[in-house]
């Protein structure tokens, strides 16, 4: 009677998606990210028509391409970061094991495009590296399996993740691909780390690191020669290395001016592995300070989320990626001035690649997901168990 009279009150519905994603996800790593993309794209405009004119292409081709993969990259980063942590862990486990077949594939369809590592694809379109994809996948599979043995009878999950990491280093080094072995190593010893490991095993996986760097040494050529050019005192002018250290040099605090840098010009790789030459020169060591407070602050951002995390899978997981993400960026800084031997490792969202670019947007759309604000419960819940 009470409903004939004053009319039934308007079923309550859940908040809409997209203004509760605004709500929760981490606008600052957000906002980061697409002015990572942005710089990305201004750097572009400067490096791609000299290599588009050497390869017989239009001006701005790999711009063209780069603002392509871009908008995939962002579509699925978005994308991802809606979704559930459950959703997306499912999702990555499919990634990862797609990725893993592909890996294992490569040395019968793959191409080293005569660089000697047969890393890629080749597509009608362009080319495919599906180690790019492996890696953001690993570590949430990882971290999966290290939450599982946190739980009773999960000890051999444990287990498990460390043989799967060597698995997949195995498969890089046969490439060989150094640089990202060493990248899936950090992020499962950091992941092992937060998940309480024992200090004495971390010891130990240095250890055996050194001594497997010891032995590549000796007999490996590909490694010997850049660990050797590396080592040498003396720069060679006339190499990557050497242009790009030079280009520094002259860019000074506020560089030479737009589109007045001579590096684009010199570089094979100007586009990609030393994309931050052609930054330091043109725009100055300001640009490129710039570019390493973005990359921090997307660091620090997400640790300090994750800090208050109560789901073990998630802060695992959260922690493995922005560790993965940041080495990376700081590997390829580094080997720009010298601080590393040169490991062909692209800057994330900076640097022209269409499978790093779109993997890219994958592991910072699994990195917003696990950041976003979500109840966590009152501290007593958690004890008994029950965290809302």
């Amino acid at each position: 009677m009470t409903d004939m009279i004053y009319g039934s009150i308007p079923a309550q519905r859940g908040e809409p998606i997209v203004p509760k994603w605004w709500r929760t996800v981490d606008k600052w790593t957000l906002s980061c990210v697409l002015i990572l993309f942005a710089i990305g794209l201004l750097l572009g405009l400067a490096a791609s028509p000299p290599l588009a004119e050497r390869n017989n292409h239009e001006p701005f081709y790999y711009v063209t391409n780069q603002f392509a993969y871009g908008v995939v990259a962002i579509g699925l980063m978005v994308f991802l970061s809606l979704r559930s942590q459950t959703a997306n862990r499912r999702l990555a486990i499919i990634i990862f094991f797609l990725s893993l077949v592909a890996v294992l594939l490569l040395p019968i369809f793959g191409t080293d495009y005569g660089q000697g590592s047969v890393r890629w694809y080749r597509l009608g379109f362009g080319s495919l590296q599906p180690s790019e994809f492996l890696k953001p996948s690993f570590v949430v599979m990882s971290a999966w399996l290290l939450a599982g043995s946190q739980t009773t009878y999960g000890a051999p999950k444990l287990t498990w993740s460390f043989l799967l990491c060597l698995s997949i280093m195995a498969l890089l080094i046969l490439q060989p691909d150094y640089g990202q072995a060493s990248l899936i190593l950090f992020a499962w010893v950091v992941m092992y780390f937060v998940a309480g490991g024992a200090l004495w095993i971390l010891f130990a996986i240095i250890i055996c690191t050194l001594l497997f760097g010891s032995i590549a040494y000796s007999y490996s050529e590909h490694v010997a020669r850049r660990i050797d050019g590396f080592l040498n005192p003396e720069i060679d002018p006339t190499t990557q290395l050497g242009f790009a250290m030079r280009a520094i040099g002259e860019g000074g605090l506020f560089g030479v001016g737009v589109g007045e840098g001579q590096v684009k010009t010199l570089l094979a790789d100007a586009h990609t592995d030393f994309i931050v030459a052609v930054a330091a020169e043109e725009y100055g060591l300001l640009l490129v300070f710039v570019i390493i407070g973005l990359y921090a602050t997307i660091a620090l951002r997400s640790l300090a989320r994750l800090k208050c995390e109560r789901d073990f899978f998630i802060r695992l997981a959260g922690t493995g990626l922005c560790a993965l993400f940041t080495c990376q960026a700081m590997m390829n800084l580094c080997v720009a001035v010298r601080l590393l031997p040169t490991k062909g490792m692209t800057l994330p969202f900076i640097s022209y690649g269409g499978s790093s670019m779109v993997a890219g947007g994958i592991l910072i759309g699994l990195l917003l997901a696990f950041t976003r604000s979500r109840p966590q419960g009152e501290f007593h819940d958690i004890l008994r168990g029950k965290s809302k």
